[in-house]
Formats: C-alpha cells, sequence, structure tokens
C-alpha cells in the first residue's frame, strides 16, 4: 500500500543529485543512502544517513544498527538515541522533505502561490480518515498531494509529512494527535527545526481552532552541504 511519505525520499535525492550537478554513484550498490523516514532500524553497515530518523516503535531493533555514516538526521532525538548505540551523529538537523520548495523552484511562478482551498486534513497512512472533501488520501499520487497541501490555507492530520511540507511552503499546520503511531518522530521532526513544545489537537474541529504553532527554523542549506555528494561523480 503506496504513502506519498515513502515516495519523497526518491524524488528529494534526484532533485538533489540535480541541483548539485552530480551524475552516477560511484561506489558499490552495497552502499545505500537511507534518507527521509522513520527508517534508520532498516539500516545496513556502512549506509549513509541523510535526513532519516528512528522509529518509535523499532526501538528495539536498533541495537543491531551499527557502522553507519551519518551526515544529517531528522531531529535531536533520533541524534540522542544513535550517540547512545555509540554511533557518531553530527547535530545536523531537519527532513529533506523541506527542502521541496527549494528544489523544485515554484516560487518562479507566481500562480504555484496561490491559496485556493481552505483547508486540507491529511491523516497518517495507519488511521487513514475521511472527512469528506477535505480529506487528502495520503495513498494519491506524491505530486498531486504536494500541490494540494502547498495550496491550502490550514493543513491538519496526523500525517507527519503532510505537516512538512506545509510547513516547507510556509503553510499554517497543526498536528491531530495519531491512534497508531508513536509520538518519537512527531517531537523528533518540531525538535529538529527549533521547537521543544508545540500543539496537538485531538480533532479537526480542535486543530481548525488551536492557535499555530512556530514556524519551523531551518536552514536548507545546512542540510544540503550534508547531502552525501561523494557517493556520486560530480
Amino acid at each position: 500500500m503506496q504513502n506519498f511519505g515513502d515516495l519523497l525520499g526518491p524524488l528529494v535525492v534526484r532533485r538533489t543529485v540535480a541541483h548539485l550537478n552530480l551524475v552516477r554513484p560511484v561506489l558499490p550498490t552495497r552502499r545505500r543512502l537511507v534518507a527521509i523516514g522513520s527508517v534508520i532500524h532498516l539500516a545496513r553497515n556502512k549506509d549513509v544517513i541523510w535526513g532519516a530518523g528512528v522509529n518509535g516503535k523499532m526501538l528495539h531493533a536498533l541495537g543491531r544498527v551499527g557502522g553507519l555514516d551519518v551526515r544529517a538526521v531528522r531531529g535531536p532525538r533520533t541524534r540522542e538515541r544513535l550517540l547512545s548505540l555509540g554511533v557518531s551523529c553530527p547535530p545536523i538537523y531537519g527532513d529533506p522533505a523541506l527542502l521541496i520548495p527549494h528544489l523544485m523552484r515554484v516560487d518562479q511562478d507566481g500562480r504555484r502561490q496561490k491559496r485556493d482551498i481552505a483547508l486540507t486534513h491529511v491523516p497518517n497512512l495507519n488511521d487513514r480518515e475521511t472527512h469528506g472533501s477535505v480529506t487528502l488520501d495520503p495513498r494519491s499520487p506524491l505530486e498531486e498531494c504536494i500541490d494540494r497541501i502547498r495550496r491550502s490555507e490550514l493543513v491538519v492530520g496526523s500525517s507527519l509529512h503532510g505537516v512538512i511540507i506545509a510547513e516547507a511552503f510556509g503553510v499554517p499546520a497543526v498536528l491531530i494527535a495519531p491512534k497508531h503511531e508513536d509520538m518519537f518522530k512527531y517531537e523528533d521532526y518540531y525538535g529538529g527545526t527549533g521547537r521543544t513544545s508545540f500543539r496537538v489537537a485531538a480533532s479537526i474541529d480542535e486543530a481548525v481552532k488551536a492557535d499555530l504553532n512556530d514556524p519551523p527554523v531551518f536552514d536548507p542549506e545546512a542540510l544540503l552541504g550534508a547531502f552525501p555528494a561523494d557517493l556520486w561523480r560530480s
């Protein structure tokens, strides 16, 4: 079952490679790049980590993670967990999906900045609650999801990448408490964007009425600078 958040990694990596004028990988294919998502527990020895995070539901599986080449992680909670396991991890934070507006250059076309959708609800894939036309199915095509979110005046929901894409485009976003997800990844993302506390609503109605969180504090150049360009031939 496809989730739009799972497709963001390949999209961002492809666009970053093009942005940096890189071409084909020079290292053996067994050395993988792990980027975006709560997937570090799936990493193998010598894999390169760029902006990925720890899954709060898979902490028991981290004991076998070692020998990683970490360039950046989603947030401080992931870094603390890796350091506790003896994995070297620089304090460079951010989900690479935050780079999408920078990489897509959407600001070059004024028409792309219109906000003609009042409200978009993006549930986590495991929640998948539908509330009429305001709900964006996270299984929708990736470009459709990005377009809908950036055209919205407000985004609410339990999808972490729904929140991230919204904030990347400057769209206010309010997290709705997930029913089936651990809070680790949400705390990790907000912490990695300069926020030690954030509002969590219990429902769409509550989210619409809630005070907005502070906007993310994020340096795209730092995350781009941490991209493992050495895996490609320039």
